[in-house]
């Protein structure tokens, strides 16, 4: 909140005016009367949703909005130098036609720079190829040939970055469904194909977009792995610094504008990785306001699933699990999920049916599971699948559905015969909990449980893995050990 009172206070008056009359206009009273009392008035956060006579969910969701609105007028009232800029290339024939040669000479050498400056690769070669055609004549014809060249290659190489960096997280999430070797190998093979191609050129685009691939690799693909032998590389912090310098020395470019959420976000990782909880914090509430844009908007760039995961460990951390359940109705409000980007669907539906579990809310959660077994199908994963199943479970078990329970747990026993019990560990051990608390026997079942919690492995053969958010503590015990839990037996 403090950041949202902040933004509105260094407004000048006629972005303000202009923000409030639009929302006047556009019959948004609630916005329009929380943004004066932002900037005019030192309420408090309760006294505000007292005036405007909201809850803290509407009064959230308000705030959220109310922040996308000032950031899209200030968006729009940016004079964005690459659209300058392309129009100006644009008119390149005009003042070929019209100029005389040294004036449309001089006219496009001035717009190769800005172009240079802002490494637009694809309008350059439109440059060279102009300034190519005017000296025709000229021995510089030779020099601008090989401008021309160069740059076509180069803009070759910022597509083929971009393709790559698409490619990345999308295998990434193939890889953290299935925790296959092939594909991990593959997701280092595309770093190694984007260090070389960063090699290539001095361009500062390439390496923002290799910095989005690299500290990602870092932090989930080697986490566990020995980079000794890769000391030499730029330590993820100076990575990171670079970056900002970048983006700040950019400001107005339009894609790194929008790149600064994910830098936001790789920064929080990047903290979170480490335990300094203190600065990884600083992050969290910037990205945690932009939950659904980022799940959105983003996957050409970074992974967003993975936030979820972040996000849900830090509230085990903090202790603040139930309120998620709550947070989530302005955090997802008008966020469409991908049904086709099955990684990312499947992870954001666990993480609500978790949500619901930590909230009580058994019979929810059940819902979005089976609504998930029914829209995706995980056949190809089938370790995501028991997973997905064993969350499932312990729904239907705290709900005292012993029918369903039954044949759902009948059917993970088969599928975990299949796959082998050793690989399949973890699952097995879930169950086995599960079913102590449904069994007819009321002895020593805490003690039963725990004793299998204390054995339950931590190791898992893929990325996600949700029954590891499911905090077995005494209040965990208790809810499955109680007699009164399954009256019907």
């Amino acid at each position: 909140m403090a950041k949202l009172k902040s933004i509105i206070k260094q407004l000048t008056n006629n972005d303000f005016n202009a923000i409030y009359e639009s929302l006047i206009d556009s019959n948004a009273e609630k916005s329009a009367y929380l943004l004066k009392s932002m900037r005019e008035r030192q309420l408090s956060d309760h006294r505000i949703m007292q005036e405007l006579g909201v809850n803290t969910n509407a009064y959230y969701t308000l705030r959220s909005r109310l922040k996308q609105k000032i950031e899209e007028y200030l968006l729009q009232q940016m004079e964005n130098p690459r659209t300058d800029i392309i129009k100006k290339v644009a008119n390149i024939i005009e003042i070929i036609f019209t100029k005389k040669k040294a004036i449309a000479v001089a006219t496009i050498k001035k717009l190769e720079k800005e172009l240079i400056d802002y490494d637009l690769s694809n309008e350059l070669t439109i440059i060279y190829k102009s300034l190519k055609k005017l000296h025709v004549n000229s021995p510089d014809y030779f020099h601008y040939s090989q401008q021309y060249n160069k740059h076509i290659a180069f803009m070759l190489a910022v597509d083929k970055a971009e393709d790559m960096l698409a490619e990345y997280f999308k295998k990434y999430g193939q890889y953290a469904l299935t925790g296959n070797d092939r594909e991990k190998l593959e997701l280092t093979l595309i770093v190694k194909e984007m260090n070389n191609l960063l090699g290539m050129y001095d361009s500062h685009r390439l390496y923002v977009y290799h910095s989005c691939v690299s500290i990602f690799h870092r932090l989930f693909i080697e986490r566990d792995e020995d980079s000794s032998s890769q000391d030499n590389r730029e330590p993820v912090e100076d990575t990171l610094a670079q970056v900002d310098n970048i983006l700040e020395s950019y400001n107005l470019d339009t894609i790194y504008y929008h790149l600064r959420l994910v830098f936001e976000y790789l920064k929080l990782e990047y903290y979170d990785h480490y335990k300094v909880y203190r600065k990884a914090e600083k992050y969290y509430e910037e990205v945690n306001d932009y939950t659904a844009v980022l799940l959105s908007n983003y996957s050409l760039f970074t992974y967003p699933p993975q936030f979820l995961i972040t996000k849900l460990e830090r509230a085990l951390r903090t202790g603040t699990e139930a309120n998620l359940y709550g947070e989530n109705q302005h955090i997802f409000d008008g966020y469409d999920p991908d049904t086709e980007d099955t990684p990312k669907f499947v992870s954001y539906v666990t993480y609500r049916a978790l949500c619901c579990y930590y909230a009580g809310h058994y019979d929810e959660a059940a819902k979005w599971v089976n609504n998930l077994l029914n829209e995706v199908s995980l056949k190809k994963t089938p370790y995501a699948l028991l997973e997905v199943k064993a969350i499932l479970a312990l729904q239907y078990c705290l709900m005292n559905d012993f029918d369903l329970f039954n044949q759902l747990v009948n059917s993970i026993q088969r599928q975990i015969r299949i796959l082998g019990k050793d690989v399949c560990e973890r699952i097995l051990m879930f169950t086995k909990i599960l079913k102590i608390s449904i069994s007819d026997s009321k002895r020593q079942k805490a003690m039963k449980i725990r004793s299998l919690i204390e054995k339950m492995p931590e190791n898992t053969p893929t990325v996600f893995a949700p029954t590891k958010l499911v905090k077995m503590d005494d209040s965990f015990v208790d809810k499955l050990s109680k007699p009164e839990l399954h009256p019907t037996l």
